[in-house]
């Protein structure tokens, strides 16, 4: 979506500085970026940012796209761009070698101050995390990313709040990078981890037990069981068919230590055996825990698809980290302006919404009101298109 000329006087959007308000008081104790040499910096921290969530706010398809708009849309000047301009090898020599720090920060800070502000829906079950890796298409040139022969791909590691439905944590590896390593350092004690079957590993649940870190993690149904005590009796009409005390895999060879609690349950024609060390809770809460990783899912597929996150600006490692980083910034943005503007979770229609007001603001054709009764009157469920 391209703004229209405008003539060359002060302008601004009051929803789009609405939008960007919750990184004030952040920007306040970030990290200094300082320049390296004796020059000045081109690209400030603080246009970084501006221009990535501005990138995937506007869907551009490329870096290209970008840097053309910062330099003839009068709005993306004034407001985005660093003072002078930016050229595309000076914004490209940025995002591939400074910033990481102080985005790493943003983040951090912005997603605790989201999960004060968001409602926590499923309150009653715990502080939840599904964790999951993602791939991403990365191009032959780009050697650090080893996945096949003729194939490069890169992997975020996620940890992803359920009870607000927002990201919490990201680290980046190659396509091959192992996902179980990252899942003592996503959680924090206290919260509980929902994994698929890919996570299972009998000393991990050990560890993390020790840790004060829960699980709700699927399993493998040819795993060795060797139950200790049945918690609950099943009845004939509920849909599980196993809640026990027992300890997981072969004796001397893979065992787990402390014993966790198993759950199995059958959907349809498929048989689910979850386990975790929630003890606190029934055996139909555990199941719905395990659902709830699904949320996950559905975040990838809307993040992927509206927010242009991976069609790629950078090359290096540190560059698609800034980039990745970049964009979960901008989706805690969204899910903070929604929620404070129509009390929902962020949605495609919202964020045009968003883009049409902040048109309509540069070129005075209606008021941000207007548009924002008429899309109050009008709710959509999450992550629809």
């Amino acid at each position: 979506m391209r703004f229209p000329e405008l003539p060359k006087k002060k302008i601004n959007s009051r929803t789009y500085n609405q939008y960007v308000a919750p990184l004030k008081s952040i920007l306040e104790f970030t990290p200094e970026l300082k320049s390296r040499g004796h020059r000045p910096l081109k690209l400030k921290f603080e246009d970084q940012l501006n221009a990535l969530i501005y990138f995937h706010l506007q869907e551009f398809d490329s870096c290209r796209d970008l840097i053309q708009d910062l330099d003839e849309n009068e709005f993306a000047k004034q407001c985005i761009a660093p003072e002078g301009g930016i050229s595309l090898s000076s914004f490209s020599e940025a995002i591939n070698n400074r910033g990481l720090e102080q985005l790493q920060f943003v983040f951090n800070e912005l997603s605790k101050k989201a999960a004060k502000l968001l409602p926590k829906k499923f309150e009653a079950l715990g502080d939840l995390v599904a964790i999951d890796g993602s791939l991403i298409d990365a191009c032959l040139t780009m050697y650090w990313a080893d996945y096949k022969t003729n194939a490069r791909k890169a992997k975020g590691h996620f940890g992803f709040n359920i009870n607000q439905g927002v990201p919490s944590k990201i680290y980046l590896t190659d396509g091959n990078g192992a996902e179980r390593p990252f899942v003592s350092t996503i959680l924090s004690p206290g919260q509980t981890g929902i994994m698929d079957r890919g996570y299972q590993c009998h000393n991990d649940f050990d560890r993390l037990q020790k840790e004060g870190k829960s699980f709700v993690c699927r399993i493998r149904e040819s795993t060795t069981i060797t139950e200790l005590e049945k918690i609950t009796t099943p009845s004939n009409k509920s849909f599980i068919f196993l809640d026990a005390k027992v300890l997981l895999g072969t004796r001397k060879v893979n065992q787990t230590e402390t014993p966790v609690r198993v759950v199995g349950y059958k959907i349809e024609d498929t048989k689910y055996y979850i386990a975790t060390d929630r003890f606190d809770i029934t055996a139909e809460q555990v199941a719905e825990i395990y659902k709830l990783r699904w949320n996950i899912e559905s975040f990838f597929k809307w993040w992927k698809k509206h927010l242009k996150v991976y069609h790629l600006i950078a090359r290096s490692e540190y560059g698609l980290m800034t980039q990745v980083l970049g964009g979960l910034i901008s989706y805690l943005l969204m899910a903070i302006y929604c929620h404070e503007m129509f009390n929902e979770k962020v949605t495609i229609k919202r964020i045009r919404s968003l883009r049409k007001i902040i048109f309509n603001e540069l070129t005075g054709t209606t008021s941000p009101i207007d548009d924002e009764t008429f899309f109050k009157e009008h709710p959509t469920s999450y992550a629809q298109t």
